[in-house]
């Protein structure tokens, strides 16, 4: 028998499993999650969802013959494993690293990534209409969707099971259920699982979907077994596997779930994570997350609400003080737009705190539930702009461009902490309809503490630096990169206008007029696409009020950004202060 080191070494792709024996899988389970350890310790990513899927993985790939058989993961974080054992094991140093692999299963990476699975519940829809494309082709291939980490509480799953169960397809279902999200998973549909057996009906077999299980998910002979029994069933079925987040790694299995599920870098031995090494700047979500506590104390109607993200929008020190007012309600955006337009109706004052990407998700609601009936739900947009190693499917790149074209919204974007506390007090007062306030991720610039926040006038901008000959238009935390540029230009005796817009829509039109009457040349900056987003805002205004100052545009490029470090993607974009520092020397010219 080959010793623990030589075991992955000799599995490069999923047909190198089949000369092992059962004994040489579980020593492979060992080495791939050893892999995850001694990697992600030093590179950061999701961990521990993926550690606890080891299992899955190898018997997945060692009883079904992928890729012809299709294996989608939801969500896609849990995939790591995945990527190990097909054909990506000698890149996997290079996980969410710019130029390297995606940190999600990714179509163009591999033939064996079936489907891209950034954002969760999809699998199942997708899987189906593969089994149905199958159908019609007459191919007997097998069609595995694995679904985990509270995915199942998705809309578009339940929607995909209710058409699943009269398709005749040929599906295979397996639920990984490990009791996690990436808080605490919750709603009915868990505590369901928690107490379902072979000896009872459950919600599967109540909508005539054979249901197999509860098997041991980190048991790789159950799951070898189990999986081999259901290579010779046909139809739409479903596997039940209970697995444990983190498992086979002390400090993941019995430490904070949420905090594991996706640590940063920490000692491989220890468990000991790194810390962060200064008070300020305090991150933009802290900020946050301590400003909706003190209105929360002040004001019985203030309640907030998110999709599954407790702990990623620091929301979890309100939860604490305030068990009643903060509502987890899973993954499901849709559901948690229109519940906050609910509550609005009501009389409450909803903050819907929710990432960008993941406001996509929830867009007819917005339109629909929310913006037509001019309800004030406050939506507070986490993660605006580019979010670095989670890629193409995470990137908040379009939240400006989609929201500005809906009526009755205001759209604001803070430079800094201290206007996003002013915004977020302000907007409790705010009865003249939904209110969206956008931020990035990761820390402010503020070197000490955010004061009192005070009532502002929305569709205000200031004036940050007066100069001549051009200016600066921004908007967000990007301006901080602008301020840095113009600091390197006044060393060199050249001085240019700078204001913070604070609000896309409505414009400050008062300002504007000034400035195109002032200025030739005019620079919009923001960290949104560049089609439909703020620089067009202005050459609308522009246009409409026939002015003739020349504009230039920079924001995102007209395609999906890959993942990197924020600093390198904003630098390659051109939107960092050297970028913006160069694109004004162009433009005095």
């Amino acid at each position: 028998m080959k010793i623990l080191e030589q075991m992955l070494a000799d599995v490069n792709f999923s047909k190198d499993l089949n000369r092992l024996s059962l004994e040489e899988l579980d020593l492979l389970c060992n080495d791939v999650r050893k892999t995850i350890i001694e990697i992600l310790s030093k590179n950061p990513g999701h961990f521990s969802s993926s550690l606890g899927a080891v299992e899955l993985a190898v018997g997945i790939h060692y009883v079904f013959s992928t890729p012809e058989d299709k294996l989608i993961w939801d969500v896609g974080h849990q995939a790591y494993a995945h990527k190990i054992l097909t054909g990506r094991q000698a890149s996997f140093n290079s996980i969410r690293q710019k130029g390297g692999l995606s940190g999600f299963p990714k179509m163009s990476e591999s033939a064996f990534d079936s489907f891209g699975t950034g954002h969760s519940s999809t699998s199942l829809s997708a899987i189906l209409g593969m089994a149905t494309a199958a159908k019609l082709d007459n191919k007997l291939s097998q069609h595995i969707a694995v679904i985990g980490d509270g995915a199942l509480t998705g809309g578009m799953a339940f929607e995909a099971l209710n058409n699943a169960a009269s398709s005749g397809a040929n599906v295979l279902i397996i639920i990984n259920d490990n009791n996690m999200s990436i808080d605490e998973n919750v709603g009915a549909l868990q505590d369901h699982l928690n107490t379902v057996s072979t000896n009872e009906t459950n919600l599967f077999e109540n909508l005539n979907i054979p249901f197999y299980g509860v098997i041991n998910g980190n048991n790789i002979h159950e799951v070898i077994a189990a999986l081999s029994e259901q290579k010779e069933i046909f139809g739409v079925r479903v596997l039940h596997c209970k697995t444990t987040k983190g498992y086979g790694y002390f400090p993941a299995e019995v430490g904070d779930a949420s905090t594991w599920h996706a640590p940063g870098k920490f000692d491989a031995e220890s468990g000991e994570r790194e810390g962060a090494s200064t008070v300020y700047p305090k991150k933009y979500q802290t900020i946050l997350g301590e400003t909706l506590i003190d209105l929360a104390k002040e004001n019985k109607d203030v309640v907030a609400v998110t999709p599954a993200m407790l702990s990623g929008s620091s929301l979890k020190e309100m939860k604490a003080l305030f068990p009643k007012r903060v509502f987890d309600v899973g993954i499901a955006e849709q559901h948690a737009v229109t519940f906050s337009a609910g509550l609005a109706a009501n009389g409450k004052t909803p903050y819907c705190v929710i990432y960008s990407s993941f406001l996509q998700r929830g867009y007819d609601q917005l339109i629909h539930d929310v913006a037509l009936q001019n309800l004030p739900v406050i939506f507070c947009i986490d993660r605006a702009g580019l979010v670095g190693s989670d890629g193409a499917t995470h990137q908040g790149a379009f939240d400006i461009a989609f929201l500005r074209c809906i009526p009755n919204l205001t759209i604001l974007s803070p430079i800094n902490e201290q206007e996003l506390a002013n915004m977020l007090y302000t907007a409790q007062s705010w009865k003249s309809g939904p209110i969206a306030i956008r931020y990035p991720r990761g820390k402010g610039v503020r070197l000490n503490a955010v004061e009192k926040p005070h009532k502002i006038t929305f569709e205000k901008g200031s004036s940050l630096i007066k100069g001549k000959n051009l200016a600066i238009l921004s908007i967000g935390a990007i301006g901080n990169e602008a301020t840095k540029a113009l600091s390197m230009l006044k060393k060199e005796g050249v001085r240019v206008s700078h204001y913070d817009m604070q609000s896309i829509k409505p414009l400050d039109k008062e300002l504007l007029i000034s400035i195109f009457n002032e200025y030739p040349s005019i620079v919009t900056i923001e960290d949104g696409v560049i089609s439909g987003g703020f620089g067009s805002a202005i050459l609308e205004f522009k246009n409409q009020h026939k002015l003739t100052s020349s504009i230039k545009i920079l924001g995102l490029p007209d395609q999906f950004i890959e993942h990197g470090t924020q600093k390198e993607l904003y630098h390659e974009l051109g939107l960092d202060s050297v970028g913006i520092y160069k694109t004004i020397k162009v433009e005095l010219r």
